[in-house]
């Protein structure tokens, strides 16, 4: 028995070893799959893109800009929808899991053509971060920024190897698929422009340079001729990198957070503990998001990874200082952060946690073990959920469906109520208090809202407004929609 066992402990080790970028993207979508049959209602962003690739089919392609300002996920979903003939839902599902998959797989050969050893540590890695696991379950436009983004360092690498002007195109096309996801995929241009600065000065080697700036410059021509940059998203971007208003939004937040403080010498220093405070909230979710992958930096030792992936991952390095300066900017301009924009950070570091975490096992083979273990553990624990389902939307959606008439004005707190009803995701303009208000409460003539019955501030607005409670519907939590009506 113990002799089966270690048989097919080494089997298992086997294939991890030889086969880690087959393993990642197999591996990848089973993982997928196990996620996407535990998930009872889609998210807040899969309705609203699915809604605008509905009304594409319906109502034709130019419909969508008239709803959001960069549709080309929606595009392909109608696409697919139109060319296959399958639900826009499960076309969404699809595309997901095969780019987060290919995501993982190029990852993974990355860093196997630099570091063929760390290539299992990488796959382990990419497959139970976080970061990336974390959102497996969810449709979003992250999926194409990541894949087509690690599609463009993975031709990176291997043009560096062996030039040639296509290659070099080839580079640029996976740039600009990537923008049509995420236009921060732009960036890719300068961070791999800095990595080939160094080429310019190189006789042998000022070729690859050009082979690599040209087709950028031809293309920033076409997009100056073309007046492209007064596309309204461009415009945004354009506003959020002009150093006027980066200051100009620095000042404000600096302004603000001083007015909350009551010494007058902390309001001196409202700047510096408003730039500090961003870079440490930062890196302290950075480093949430690897989970147990960050243990190996406990260690200063393991530190001298960061000069090896400097050295030989220099393009992911560049890719990496420029994305963070951008969530620098986001982060000023919006006051906020999503884990979300956070994770493609995290994605270009998998070569130095598996770097790291090659070195770790190396270092203490029996702690090494119980990380490994821990790393599938949080693995399963990104796509198994124990926790209810928001199938309340669901059920609140099909009753609205089956018993109110399609024109009837009603106010949907969650947008997801709306899309399960058939009426579309819709976005809300006024908050639940708004709408609810003596202004604006004779606009609809139902209301779906979060909330338990027994409240005290509902029992009078009910009583106020003569409306009553129609029906509830909750999940095994116990989250309530109530439906409000007369």
């Amino acid at each position: 028995m113990l002799d089966t066992g270690s048989k097919a402990g080494a089997l298992i080790s086997r294939i991890i070893g030889e086969y880690p970028v087959r393993l990642a993207f197999w591996g990848s979508l089973l993982l997928s799959l196990i996620a996407v049959l535990g998930t009872a209602t889609v998210g807040r962003d899969a309705a609203f893109y699915i809604d605008i690739a509905q009304q594409i089919t319906d109502n034709g392609p130019k419909v969508a800009w008239q709803t959001f300002d960069w549709p080309w996920f929606s595009y392909l979903l109608a696409g697919t929808h139109i060319a296959l003939h399958l639900p826009l839902e499960l076309s969404a599902y699809l595309w997901c899991g095969i780019f987060l998959a290919g995501t993982c797989a190029l990852m993974v050969d990355c860093v196997r053509q630099r570091s063929a050893d760390n290539a299992r540590w990488a796959c382990l890695v990419v497959l139970a971060m976080p970061a990336v696991n974390a959102f497996r379950n969810d449709i979003i436009r992250e999926y194409g920024f990541w894949f087509f983004c690690t599609l463009t360092l993975w031709l990176a690498l291997r043009w560096q190897a062996r030039g040639g002007w296509l290659r070099a195109a080839f580079i640029h096309l996976a740039i600009v698929a990537a923008a049509l996801f995420r236009l921060e995929a732009l960036l890719l241009i300068p961070a791999l422009g800095l990595w080939q600065v160094s080429n310019l000065w190189s006789p042998t080697r000022r070729k690859q340079f050009l082979q690599f700036m040209l087709l950028p410059a031809l293309g920033l021509v076409v997009v100056a001729v073309s007046g492209a940059f007064s596309a309204a998203r461009v415009s945004i971007y354009l506003d959020m990198l002009n150093p006027h208003n980066v200051f100009a939004s620095f000042d404000q937040l600096s302004g603000q957070f001083s007015r909350s403080l009551i010494n007058k010498y902390s309001q001196d220093e409202a700047g510096r503990i408003i730039f500090f405070g961003i870079l440490a909230s930062m890196l302290i979710s950075i480093v949430k998001l690897m989970g147990p992958f960050a243990v190996p930096f406990v260690l200063r030792s393991n530190w001298s990874v960061l000069r090896a992936y400097w050295r030989d991952y220099r393009p992911f390095a560049w890719a990496a200082l420029l994305y963070g300066v951008v969530l620098v900017l986001f982060y000023l301009k919006q006051q906020f952060m999503n884990t979300r924009y956070l994770s493609f950070l995290n994605l270009l570091f998998v070569p130095v946690l598996a770097a790291a975490l090659a070195v770790f096992v190396r270092q203490f083979p029996r702690w090494g073990k119980a990380l490994v273990v821990l790393g599938l553990l949080v693995m399963l624990s990104n796509v198994v959920s124990t926790s209810p389902g928001k199938t309340h939307y669901v059920e609140a959606g099909h009753w609205v469906a089956a018993h109110i008439e399609p024109d009837a004005p009603a106010y949907f707190e969650d947008g997801r109520i709306g899309y399960y009803a058939g009426r579309g995701y819709v976005l809300n303009s006024l908050t639940r208090e708004e709408a609810m208000s003596s202004e604006h409460a004779g606009d609809f003539r139902y209301f779906l809202i979060d909330a338990r019955g027994d409240e005290p501030w509902l029992s009078g607005w009910l009583a106020e407004h003569k409306q009553r409670v129609i029906a509830r519907f909750a999940n095994r939590k116990g989250a309530t929609v109530l439906v409000i009506g007369q």
